[in-house]
């Protein structure tokens, strides 16, 4: 039978207990091979192994925490806490082993997996890319619970453990090694030599011993509370969670403290924030595999499976957006010519991507030479040479029907007539723009969110044209790109600018009755949104907004009525922070941003009844409204399903996971 650890005792006396799940590409903690582990541990003493090792067969996963369908389907606290307290039990066998317990990591070591790791008396780590080393619990909406938030602080002290344990963050080898997470650094050809010669020295000479870290004062636990919750947005439950059982636990022996974290991990873990997030977790994997199939598509069409390769793109628009989507194309391998009407459009946009690069190798994600050379596979003119061998081409101009139009009837005449023709735009219906082509089939929307760099989401958008091979090919080349994509119908704003801008129209229009801006932010900020409407105009900017505005109004006329705001900061030259401009709702200097004093003399005279005024009620009417435009895209067939919903939102909207998605919060309260 093949489990998924496995234990063989060499001739030196070495125990090597190996993860090798082998239905799966990864290792994962759940109940099959908790019994394997110990079945192993305990075969290990049987044996009279001199020291353990414990190591992955698989080079790209160590242990990757919990199996997260497991765990989400814990059905209340009591079960929740009982797979706390059965980890706890195994765990501390290789924690309270009298011979030497080394963990050998290549790959992940997340959650559960660098718990067992924690429980180890020696950890080396290889220095591939690969090795990913952390405790990301909270980002799903819960703690460690198998000795995370009891072994870690008695390793670093609790300053830094509760750090690792909010943020959640998974670290390369290298920092892992400099915060104190694994003791040695090899490389991944030395690992296992490694492993074997530190397991002989220990059961000859023992493990070193380590220094205890100092006590905090007794004054630290409320100074870090409020610092922490300060920091972060969103649900704050996973945070307060952790200073709960490291204060409880911090002057207790390791039983008494495993006791108290199994507890308040079975109470977050059953929670509805941690299976909201569990649920968010899944709606993300599930974009990877996302298929045409429930699409239909002009008559004689069949959705089909896999696409033409694309290995050229053509961008038209040297904007922000023309050249974000430049940059990625780029950098994922593509050969890339941009261009825009003017020469000094084209140098800034090559600023832009040159900003992109540079940030990307700031941050570790690109090597500099990996960036140099993706740079130069963009070539730029402000003509059209270069595009009569695209596979596909991009426009990301000004929101316009009109000039979309001439530029997808010019580009007609220049390219293959195979080209794929898309409209990056965030609201007009591509058969508006494009239908007027030769092979309208081969046209599409293909809406990338700004910032390009950093947004996960793209809407592939479907017109009445678009044939399944062109969807197809657009669909491949999508993924292809680390993007994550949802699929949409083609109508007057799609799904994400559609219910999102529904929203910040009713916002605008509450403060237009009398509502203020920190007012509304602060309700929604409070609600978990990352930003409250107001400031979102902003970001966005107020001529966008105050465009897309128009373009609801002139879609939806029985239904959106349009807020004047907008327009109003428009004609007094308060633009938001787009382009540099510097106020909007808000005045911004650096970081810095306070209320824009002047916006409060632009506000109408109010002529209807006054707005909600307590925070709930503002947000549970703003969100009413989203609630309701999404249903409207759900039964008018422009989104296939609620989860997709969901997914849209939560990655290009910045919904707030612990809520789990619009439609499951809708759910929720029975609409």
């Amino acid at each position: 039978m093949n489990l998924p650890v496995t234990l063989s005792v060499d001739a030196d006396g070495i125990g090597w207990i190996t993860f090798n799940d082998p239905t799966s590409r990864a290792n994962v903690f759940n109940p099959a091979v908790f019994q394997a582990l110990e079945a192993a541990i305990v075969g290990a003493n049987a044996a009279g192994a001199k020291a353990l090792v414990l190591i992955s067969a698989k080079e790209k996963i160590f242990l990757a925490g919990a199996d997260l369908k497991w765990l989400g389907g814990l059905p209340d606290a009591a079960a929740a806490a009982a797979v706390s307290k059965e980890g706890h039990r195994i765990l501390q066998l290789l924690a309270e082993s009298d011979i030497p317990v080394i963990g050998a990591i290549q790959g992940a070591a997340a959650g559960g997996g660098m718990e067992a790791a924690l429980a180890c008396h020696w950890r080396i780590a290889s220095d591939t890319p690969a090795t990913q080393i952390g405790l990301p619990e909270s980002t799903l909406g819960t703690i460690p619970g198998w000795g995370g938030c009891v072994l870690l602080p008695r390793l670093l002290g609790l300053a830094a453990a509760l750090e690792h344990i909010v943020q959640g963050r998974l670290l390369p080898a290298a920092e892992a090694k400099a915060a104190g997470l694994v003791d040695e650094l090899v490389p991944a050809d030395q690992l296992k030599a490694r492993a074997k010669t530190l397991a002989l020295k220990f059961a000859a000479q023992g493990v070193p011993q380590r220094e205890i870290p100092p006590a905090v004062e007794a004054t630290w636990w409320a100074e870090t509370k409020v610092k922490t919750l300060a920091k972060l947005r969103g649900s704050r439950s996973a945070a307060l969670a952790a200073i709960e059982v490291l204060e409880r636990g911090d002057d207790l022996p390791v039983s008494g403290a495993l006791a108290i974290e199994a507890e308040v991990f079975g109470r977050i873990t059953a929670g509805a924030v941690c299976k909201n997030m569990i649920y968010a977790f899944f709606l993300r994997d599930g974009a990877k595999k996302r298929t045409l199939d429930s699409w239909d598509f002009p008559a004689g069409d069949e959705a089909v499976a896999g696409g033409q390769p694309v290995r050229k793109v053509g961008v038209v628009g040297a904007g922000v957006m023309g050249s974000g989507i430049a940059q990625w194309c780029a950098a994922r391998g593509l050969q890339v010519v941009l261009r825009d009407v003017k020469p000094e459009f084209v140098e800034r946009g090559l600023g832009v991507i040159r900003g992109i690069f540079a940030e990307s190798v700031k941050r570790g994600k690109l090597a500099p030479e990996a960036a140099e050379l993706a740079q130069d596979r963009i070539a730029t003119t402000t003509a059209w040479e270069g595009f009569a061998d695209c596979d596909l081409v991009v426009e990301a101009i000004v929101e316009s029907v009109a000039a979309k139009q001439q530029l997808f009837a010019e580009l007609a005449t220049i390219v293959r007539p195979d080209t794929l023709l898309a409209s990056n735009t965030s609201a007009l219906p591509i058969e508006e723009i494009a239908g007027q082509v030769p092979n309208p089939g081969r046209t599409l929307g293909i809406h990338f969110f700004n910032p390009v760099s950093r947004m996960p989401l793209v809407e592939l958008i479907l017109g009445t044209h678009t044939t399944a091979a062109t969807a197809a090919t657009a669909l491949q080349l999508v993924k292809g790109l680390g993007k994550s994509p949802v699929i949409c119908r083609s109508s007057p704003g799609f799904l994400v600018t559609r219910v999102l801008f529904f929203y910040l129209n009713e916002a605008c229009r509450m403060w237009e009755r009398g509502a203020s801006t920190e007012g509304i932010d602060q309700a929604m900020s409070e609600w978990g949104w990352p930003m409250g409407p107001m400031r979102l105009i902003d970001e966005v900017g107020v001529d966008v907004t105050d465009f897309i505005f128009g373009e609801m109004a002139h879609y939806y006329p029985e239904r959106f009525e349009r807020s004047r705001i907008c327009t109003r900061l428009l004609a007094a030259d308060l633009k938001g922070r787009k382009n540099g401009a510097s106020a909007g709702f808000y005045c911004y200097e650096g970081r810095k941003e306070t209320l824009n004093p002047v916006v409060a003399s632009l506000a109408p005279a109010a002529t209807e009844s006054a707005p909600p005024a307590k925070a709930e009620e503002i947000a549970r009417h703003l969100m009413g409204v989203m609630i309701a435009e999404a249903q409207r895209c759900l039964a008018e067939g422009v989104i296939k399903t609620p989860r997709d919903v969901d997914f849209a939102l939560l990655s290009g909207a910045g919904f707030p996971a612990h809520r789990g998605g619009l439609m499951r919060y809708a759910e929720s309260l029975g609409l």
